[in-house]
């Protein structure tokens, strides 16, 4: 299954400088994204940060994003499109999931953009038409969204057919 929307997202960052259990520092920020897709009408952005609230009030805020981005929803991970830096890439380029979670392809820059799975790279008894954007298909804005869900276990690989002789190629494993 998979369609062509926009999506709303949920981040919460930068987790840095805090002390685990009062003793260890946390040596690297980290940072949560969930996505659902959702009407265009809907944005919301909700920013925590553990030193203002304390551990138990980011948890709580954590929670209640989940359930306002997830719209009822399953996860989803989000995949970017196009770099910030200006590069023809998916980012991340090769990464995992669990069976049935939807991949959420967000278009960012160095657009027009789609999404395409390669026949021949595919699990056995997977139509790669039937998960993919057509070629012709495009997401020529900013925030456009391509959302599949991969029910199949196996690696899958994609490119951006405007861009795969460019290097804009990618890999998803699922679990």
């Amino acid at each position: 299954m998979a369609s062509v929307t926009s999506a709303s997202s949920l981040t919460i960052p930068s987790f840095s400088s805090l002390k685990a259990g009062g003793t260890t520092p946390f040596s690297k920020a980290a940072t949560a994204k969930f996505a659902a897709a959702v009407p265009t009408a809907s944005k919301f952005a909700v920013r925590v940060s553990l030193k203002d609230l304390g551990v138990a009030a980011a948890v709580a805020a954590a929670a209640a994003g989940v359930v306002l981005a997830g719209n009822g929803n399953a996860m989803a991970i989000q995949i970017t499109l196009g770099g910030d830096d200006g590069s023809l890439a998916f980012i991340p380029q090769n990464f995992e999931v669990p069976a049935g979670e939807k991949i959420v392809f967000f278009n960012n820059a160095g657009f027009p953009h789609n999404v395409v799975f390669d026949e021949d790279e595919v699990p056995a008894g997977v139509d790669a038409t039937k998960i993919s954007m057509s070629e012709e298909d495009l997401l020529n804005a900013k925030g456009d969204t391509y959302v599949v869900t991969l029910t199949q276990k196996g690696t899958y690989s994609f490119y951006c057919a405007p861009h795969q002789g460019a290097g804009m190629v990618g890999k998803v494993t699922v679990k």
